[in-house]
């Protein structure tokens, strides 16, 4: 392959699959990029067909020290990204390149010395952090959130300790910033099932934000307590929950209300109310339109809202009213326009259309986009979108289709 294979692992969706040792998306995402089949691609590694297969299904993991050496070799990876040299983990967590992000020397210094103990606090140190944190959403959008907790723990720390030496206006930053950390864990919790740890993380940034006068991001732990309440089955406090997001924070800005809004629609369908959920979905679209007018109102944490996004929620709320090709109609759409980045929110909404697909009785087609997505519920979507794919297979079953057995054997190779 020679310089082209340079520029292919270049990708850096492919280095970040390879950093986290991925091999199904690093065989996915070679065959997409070269254009080559299974077999041909077996013959450069060395496996059958079939064992190229197995893997990129997630039923065969890679393991061997040799079968790594020649899937590397028969790839043509550049050694540095295997050295340590240019590999991702040269930044705080795989996938995130620190090059393109690091502040100058004197700035890098002040931040490691922070780090190690000492309490100076200054804007630029501030800006850096703030990127950091904007770095690892993405990053968690990507890897989902078992990487990236014990860093953010950390960085939640290197935060805390400017504390004592701020002042003034600074002062309120470093809490703003606080609560934004505080925030983004109790949703790491959350997404790993740890109900109790969200809840506390959610009510300490909550407390924060409220501390630095900071509007939104009051308003968004408050929708995402309601959405932990969804999660639940609970939607009346989801819609309670919702509606003080909504009001309760005045300065709120119209992205910050949409998903309000959106969430409380959550409730209502989740509790059966159709016209409810409609009523305030519509209400919702209003205000993503208004917030896409207006881009630089919305905080750094609403990079993901926008129509493609609330497509999906629409969806998802038709999934719970039993609207099956509403709901199919509507996710299907919103996964064609979700961008593969955003790996661990694709895993969840094709486990969704999965169940959608199973309720219209389609029930080859159900199969299909759960086996699609199974090995990346078994790898990031533990326990939500894996739970949702044995929903799925729960319907098969009591229709009496053979899918259902047939997921639920793939379900339980998993296990």
């Amino acid at each position: 392959m020679g310089d082209d294979s340079r520029t292919l692992w270049a990708h850096p969706r492919l280095v970040s699959a390879l950093a986290r040792d991925d091999w199904a998306a690093v065989f996915r995402l070679f065959r997409r990029l070269e254009g080559v089949s299974q077999a041909k691609l077996g013959e450069r590694v060395g496996l059958a067909q079939s064992d190229v297969s197995d893997i990129e299904r997630g039923t065969r993991r890679v393991t061997s020290v040799e079968v790594r050496r020649r899937i590397t070799e028969g790839l043509c990876v550049p050694p540095e990204l295997l050295t340590g040299g240019a590999r991702p983990h040269s930044g705080p967590v795989a996938g995130l390149a620190l090059p393109q992000m690091a502040p100058d020397g004197d700035l890098l210094a002040r931040v490691t010395s922070v780090v190690k103990g000492s309490t100076r606090a200054d804007a630029p140190t501030l800006d850096w952090l703030d990127r950091l944190l904007a770095e690892h959403r993405r990053a968690e959008d990507l890897i989902g959130s078992r990487p990236l907790v014990d860093v953010m723990r950390e960085q939640l720390r290197t935060v805390m300790d400017l504390h004592p030496d701020a002042g003034g206006p600074l002062a309120d930053r470093v809490v703003r910033l606080a609560a934004e950390h505080a925030q983004f864990l109790a949703w790491m919790a959350q997404d790993q099932g740890e109900a109790g740890a969200a809840v506390a993380w959610y009510d300490r940034s909550h407390e924060w934000a409220l501390e630095a006068g900071d509007a939104n991001m009051a308003s968004t732990t408050l929708s995402m307590k309601a959405h932990l309440a969804w999660s639940g089955g609970r939607g009346t406090r989801c819609i309670r929950l919702a509606e003080a997001a909504r009001w309760s924070a005045p300065g709120v800005s119209r992205g910050v209300q949409g998903m309000a809004a959106q969430m409380a629609a959550r409730g209502y369908a989740l509790n059966g109310d159709g016209n409810g959920a409609r009523r305030l979905l519509d209400e919702a679209r209003e205000l993503i339109a208004a917030a896409a007018g207006r881009p630089e109102d919305e905080p750094p944490w609403m990079y993901f809202y926008g129509e493609t996004w609330f497509t999906l929620q629409r969806g998802m709320a038709e999934l719970h009213l039993g609207d099956w090709q509403r709901a199919i109609g509507n996710l299907t759409t919103g996964l064609g326009e979700l961008p593969d980045d955003f790996r661990r929110d694709k895993t969840w909404y094709r486990a969704c259309l999965a169940h959608a697909l199973s309720g219209a009785g389609e029930t080859s087609e159900a199969l299909k986009a759960a086996l699609d997505c199974l090995p990346d519920a078994s790898a990031i979507g533990r326990p939500h979108s894996w739970g949702e794919l044995h929903k799925t297979a729960g319907v098969l079953m009591r229709k009496g289709a053979k899918e259902g057995r047939e997921l639920l054997g793939a379900l339980r190779e998993f296990d």
